[in-house]
């Protein structure tokens, strides 16, 4: 590897790492889940579609672009819902759901703490402005 890119990495944010880990593998699984592992229709269905909104923000997220994390920690919640929902499927689909509520739970918690302390000093500013 790359000796300036390891450093490049090491450099950022841990929540960030995590939150972009958390929705690449979210994006892997979506689309392998509706395409080839147990798609609603034989040979894949439009479902895959679900995974472009996670496609668009993950630039962001490992740019470490504020605006991009907050939008991110609320379409994260979708993708939570629906594992929700689909962990009273059967067979692969209840494992599947698990794997999609584990990386969605993943990526929130990573984003809400990676924003916490941007959200503080804004806050901070806000009331010493005040004063």
């Amino acid at each position: 590897m790359n000796p300036s890119l390891l450093s490049s990495i090491l450099k950022k944010n841990p929540y960030q790492l995590i939150a972009a880990a958390a929705i690449g593998d979210l994006i892997i699984l979506c689309i392998s889940w509706e395409w080839f592992i147990s798609p609603l229709r034989p040979g894949g269905s439009w479902l895959i579609l679900k995974a472009l909104p996670l496609l668009l923000v993950l630039p962001g997220i490992w740019q470490g672009k504020n605006y991009v994390m907050q939008c991110a920690s609320m379409l994260i919640l979708i993708y939570l819902a629906e594992a929700l929902v689909r962990v009273a499927e059967t067979g692969a689909n209840r494992y599947l759901a698990i794997l999609e509520l584990i990386f969605a739970t993943a990526a929130f918690i990573a984003l809400l703490l990676y924003l916490k302390p941007l959200k503080d000093a804004a806050k901070k500013k806000r009331l010493d402005a005040k004063h």
